[in-house]
């Protein structure tokens, strides 16, 4: 069964200060800027990388269209 949830992603905060592992983690994500937005797949790697540095993104799930 193929599910096409997507994931609406928005840095909402700066990766200044922060640790290099969240750094890459925004990077890994395609963001790195404030307010740059991406869609992504919902996967759980995904999910995991939106737990690291849930502090600094905004999450919207998109539903299946």
């Amino acid at each position: 069964m193929v599910v096409d949830s997507k994931l609406k992603i928005t840095q909402v905060k700066s990766y200044i200060g922060r640790p290099e592992l969240q750094r890459r983690v925004l990077r890994g994500m395609g963001l790195g800027r404030m307010h740059r937005t991406v869609l992504l797949e919902d996967t759980p790697e995904i999910r995991g990388m939106i737990g690291k540095v849930s502090h600094l993104v905004s999450v919207e799930k998109l539903g299946s269209e």
